[in-house]
């Protein structure tokens, strides 16, 4: 018998499908914690991939930022080849990882513009090639959201969802939304996801729906969000709350604060972002987000858990 994923050892994780990582994430009732790095910023522990490290405050689920997957690069990660990139990752870790793919189409940079962390590469795009290759890879989940700017809309999430749920929908969990506007003014506020975009993001075929958590982006309350989780599960969908507005480097009484509200609104996944300097949240923040949400007791025995178990 499968056990829920708060429960689950590296061995026994690696042998789950699609559908059994589904079922445990739900059976674990609102405790599981996602957390997002950048592998292509230098390291918070200089030498140890923030994967890693995310792994070792208790994240039971690691997203990776900024992973193109024409390129991969995860600064502090072994020598390994490109295409073993990820699994080499779950294998440091024996966590799930999750992509993230954005549903824009690519326009390379002129030489004058002053490049960033977040300018779009071709292997980050949420096309059916990159998808196939992500899941060749070993990516238990593929995030289709936009990051800060990149101006991923509604109506190309749903695009892409129809696409790559043909393309990869059997071996990977599909998880659709956006954590803020991503550049798009008229997708702001309450617009970032409404109603009718879950229903429709999930008829696309997205397996879990994501939205801002309560407090992090204006007019995003504990009462709107419990709206829109609460229609994710009426139509058999998970849902994932995210802090994804550089609050991951707020104190740990906001974070706290937070974990509360996204618990109370329904939320199966807990995610918490990569920017709490940059490359990922505070260590102190992890630790108080698990501990708010499963308590003490969970919260260790998912940091201590032996990866030979």
């Amino acid at each position: 018998m499968k056990k829920r994923l708060i429960d689950c050892t590296a061995r026994e994780l690696a042998a789950y499908t699609k559908e059994d990582l589904l079922r445990a994430i739900a059976e674990s009732e609102g405790r599981v914690l996602a957390t997002e790095t950048i592998g292509t910023v230098t390291p918070m522990l200089v030498n140890i991939t923030n994967a890693e490290f995310v792994a070792s405050l208790g994240s039971d689920l690691i997203m990776l930022n900024i992973f193109d997957v024409n390129h991969p690069i995860i600064q502090g990660l072994p020598d390994v080849a490109p295409e073993d990139t990820i699994r080499e990752i779950k294998r440091l870790t024996g966590k799930m990882v999750a992509i993230n793919l954005e549903p824009v189409a690519y326009v390379p940079k002129s030489s004058q513009e002053e490049e960033s962390v977040w300018d779009l590469t071709s292997g980050r795009c949420a096309t059916v090639e990159n998808a196939k290759k992500a899941a060749d890879m070993g990516v238990d989940m593929i995030i289709l959201t936009g990051n800060p700017g990149i101006g991923v809309e509604n109506q190309a999430i749903i695009h892409a969802l129809t696409q790559l749920k043909e393309a990869v929908g059997d071996r990977v969990i599909l998880t659709a939304g956006k954590m803020h506007a991503s550049g798009i003014a008229s997708e702001a506020g309450e617009n970032i996801l409404t109603p009718e975009d879950v229903d429709q993001f999930i008829e696309a075929g997205a397996d879990v729906i994501l939205l801002p958590a309560p407090g992090t982006v204006p007019g995003i309350t504990l009462e709107y969000a419990r709206t829109l989780i609460r229609q994710a599960h009426a139509k058999e969908a998970l849902a994932m709350t995210t802090i994804g507005t550089s609050q991951e480097g707020a104190d740990e009484a906001t974070i706290r604060q937070i974990a509360l509200m996204c618990k109370m609104a329904g939320a199966d996944i807990h995610h918490i972002g990569d920017s709490g300097y940059m490359g990922m949240a505070l260590p102190e923040n992890i630790t108080a987000y698990s501990v708010a949400i499963r308590g003490k007791r969970h919260t260790y025995r998912r940091m201590a858990s032996s990866l030979v178990r």
